[in-house]
């Protein structure tokens, strides 16, 4: 069907309201095409996109039609599956709970039993309910760290990781299959209720006691529990649940951005709800240098990532990069464990390929193994659940550079809960020696090497988005660069062949003789091409003058 045939389609249904309808009649010929010309892209990330009325937009239509091809895939293993169920989660974006209710309606009228949660929670809090109540599946609505005008709709599987590419593909064959008005089952409130189970508090109970298991030093945060720690949720789902961790680990100088504990989807205060964006931090910052606090954390709006504020040589207050606060806490839980002797012997640590390789040189030099895995944390849950069914390697902590991480195994999704608990008990530990996070790092450096990395994106937003980034990474394989910032590239490794035992993946690994590395790979939750630039040197301003003339080199060959 064309756009403007399934336009009509939209705009003629009995099943849309008519303030839906007013929407469609108000916009233009470019706008319906944008929203028309194809259905919002399912993956193994689930769904994302703008709010709106549409066929490629987030809206109850395409989030019942989601759910109803779940429902199908669930339908097809049988009464057992059915009866697990699936939990549910939501966010603070806007529409997030009204989604999450039409998902539950779905699945009710399918017979399918929901656990949802009475109010908004962390992403790591549903990863974890789905391995606690053996559901069959998993579904969090949110958009992560996306502007305000996005939501999102996350699938989870039965290990409690995000969908692999078969489950995905299963989900996909049946939304195509659909139609999205007359295909979709949805209950009435009553029947609803009877296949749904409420979690409140007493659930995230069982979450924040694995979350304070991962505590390492409890007596260092006690004879630093005056430490003053100042904490933003940034209007999203960690406002209530990382306070009360940092408080029961034994924190007792929190302080809050009041402005920015109350949850909103707008997020009124900030430009960016993103913790990679120094900008976000302002009223933190200011707050920090008012109370005289060290340490700055946020965490992003669905709480899965965490990012960090500190004062550095000259007192002024820097975002640590998430390659950076990883090497910080890769450094003290080896450390730490190792000096209360519960560090295993098989220890194992997991991160991504375009995650620094400090870490790397860190697990090397502590006699601890090492793997890399494509980007997405779903690739560290896989090697998680593959250490405890085989037993060759125990889990120690797993990180990437988007600023998210996991202490333990009760979850399978980066969680910025334990990461705030973990990052204050390193500061913690460093304070008692009159230290502070940005002196850890830079002992960090002197020891394993000076390390800088850069990310660049590429927009390719509009219409034909897809096509655009597809076009990009031919051109770049049928034009492979030889120099990059003056260094000759040593080899190019394509992992849409299948390489290092890893899942064909639209990557392409730069390897530079001078041991810097350049990766390229398109997005896989918004229309943009990210490339990533990592490399080393004598001093940090070596190191970070490098990845500059990396970035510069590499932006004017594409121009």
């Amino acid at each position: 069907m064309s756009y403007q045939e399934v336009y009509e389609k939209w705009l003629n249904s009995p099943v849309l309201d008519e303030e839906a309808k007013a929407e469609l009649r108000g916009i233009g010929e470019e706008e319906k095409k944008d929203r028309f010309d194809s259905y919002l892209k399912f993956g193994t990330a689930g769904l994302r996109g703008l709010l709106g009325i549409g066929s490629r937009r987030m809206n109850i239509y395409t989030v019942r039609l989601a759910t109803q091809a779940i429902a199908n895939v669930i339908l097809n293993e049988g009464d057992a599956a059915r009866e697990r169920g699936v939990a549910v989660a939501y966010d603070c974006r806007i529409m997030s709970r009204e989604f999450a209710e039409e998902v539950c309606s779905v699945f009710a009228a399918n017979k399918i039993k929901s656990f949802c949660f009475n109010s908004l929670r962390p992403t790591p809090e549903l990863s974890f309910a789905v391995r606690e109540l053996s559901c069959f599946a998993g579904i969090n609505i949110t958009a992560s760290h996306n502007p305000k005008e996005y939501n999102g709709y996350k699938v989870y599987w039965s290990d409690g990781a995000q969908i692999e590419e078969k489950q995905a593909d299963a989900i996909l064959s049946f939304m195509n299959s659909l139609d999205i008005f007359e295909d979709v089952k949805i209950a009435d409130a009553k029947t609803t209720a009877n296949y749904k189970t409420e979690l409140g508090e007493d659930f995230d109970d069982k979450y924040l006691e694995k979350v304070l298991a991962q505590r390492i030093n409890a007596e260092v945060i006690n004879e630093e529990k005056d430490m003053k720690i100042v904490y933003t949720p940034f209007h999203g789902t960690g406002y209530r649940l990382v306070p009360e961790i940092l408080r029961r680990a034994g924190f007792e100088n929190v302080i809050c951005v009041e402005e920015q504990m109350i949850p909103d989807g707008r997020f009124p205060t900030v430009k960016s709800p993103n913790p990679e964006n120094k900008k976000s931090f302002e009223m933190a910052i200011k707050l920090a240098e008012k109370t005289g606090s060290e340490l700055v954390i946020g965490t992003d709006p669905d709480a899965d990532r965490v990012g960090v504020c500190v004062r550095d040589d000259k007192g002024e207050f820097v975002p640590l990069t998430g390659n950076q606060t990883g090497a910080i806490l890769l450094e003290y839980l080896i450390n730490a464990r190792r000096h209360n002797g519960t560090l295993p012997k098989n220890a194992c640590v997991v991160k991504t390929i375009v995650t620094s390789e400090l870490g790397t040189r860190i697990c090397e030099k502590n006699g601890v193994s090492i793997m890399n895995v494509l980007t997405g944390f779903k690739f560290i849950g896989e090697k998680m659940e593959m250490f405890e069914k085989t037993g060759e390697y125990t889990y120690l902590f797993g990180y990437e550079e988007s600023y998210g991480c996991l202490i333990g195994d009760y979850a399978r999704d980066k969680d910025a809960v334990v990461a705030s608990m973990m990052i204050c008990e390193t500061a913690a530990f460093y304070a008692k020696q009159g230290k502070t996070l940005w002196n850890a790092l830079e002992e960090i450096f002197k020891k394993y090497g000076y390390h800088s990395e850069s990310v660049f994106n590429i927009s390719m937003a509009g219409v034909g988005a897809l096509e655009k980034m597809q076009k990009f990474m031919k051109n770049l394989r049928e034009h492979p660069a030889e120099k990059i910032g003056g260094i000759k590239v040593g080899e190019v490794l394509d992992f849409s062949e299948g390489i290092w035992g890893l899942p064909k993946s639209n990557v392409l690994y730069y390897r530079l003789v001078e041991n810097s590395v350049v990766v390229v790979r398109p997005s896989g939750t918004e229309p943009k091409i990210k490339v990533y630039f990592m490399t080393n040197g004598k001093t940090r301003e070596e190191a970070e003058s490098r990845v500059e003339a990396l970035r510069k080199d590499f932006c004017k060959q594409i121009d």
